[in-house]
């Protein structure tokens, strides 16, 4: 996955965006020490003081550029989507036939519960997602995204199919896809491969019938 930064992109959750170098480097230190206060104890117990005191920063210099810890949550998920969306793209751009899609479709949901097995952070933010707002416009926003990046792909192998259907099918695989996830990391690693295994099963099975009509 690539990195991404708060210089390369914009965000809901951040009040300014900063320009120069030192303060590009101070935001990234603010952020690398949410998600260790994150890992450590979750979001919920995370305090704007104690994080400015971990980064090192003034509370002021804190709250000019979060105006509260959802800010800092929502500036956190965007970029955990960006990672994603860039890995559905390169996962993706080569694909020429429906079997190399459900390879790479496959390959791609099991890359993305290894990371929510991995980072706790993000475990966190879209364990909570369903009670914040902001974070259900964020997570719909990113599912039509990354469904208008698979639509594309299905239009390539089956060009006779209907946009609206490829649109509709496209974003419900992904959407269904974010709320696997979610289950997923609710209950034990068994059950969970085994959830994650029947997403993709039927994913796979939509797919097929798109391209083959």
């Amino acid at each position: 996955m690539q990195d991404h930064s708060v210089q390369d992109a914009a965000s809901q959750g951040l009040r300014k965006m900063p320009n120069q170098r030192r303060s590009i480097e101070r935001v990234e230190k603010m952020l690398g020490c949410a998600i260790q206060l994150i890992a450590e104890n979750g979001s919920d117990a995370m305090r704007m003081s104690e994080l400015a005191k971990l980064a090192g920063v003034s509370i002021g210099s804190l709250y000019q550029y979060f105006p509260d810890k959802s800010a800092i949550i929502q500036t956190l998920a965007e970029r955990y989507n960006a990672q994603g969306k860039d890995c559905i793209k390169a996962g993706l751009a080569h694909v020429r036939t429906v079997d190399e899609l459900c390879a790479a479709f496959g390959a791609l949901v099991d890359e993305y519960y290894a990371l929510f097995l991995a980072e706790p952070v993000m475990r966190d933010i879209w364990s909570g997602t369903q009670a914040d707002k902001v974070l259900r416009e964020i997570e719909l926003a990113n599912s039509r995204d990354n469904g208008a990046d698979l639509a594309h792909v299905l239009a390539r192998l089956q060009p006779d199919a209907g946009e609206d259907e490829l649109g509709a099918s496209a974003f419900l695989v992904m959407h269904l896809g974010e709320a696997t996830m979610r289950l997923a990391i609710s209950v034990d690693q068994c059950e969970g491969e085994k959830i994650v295994g029947v997403y993709k099963r039927m994913a796979e099975t939509e797919l097929r019938r798109i391209v083959h009509g």
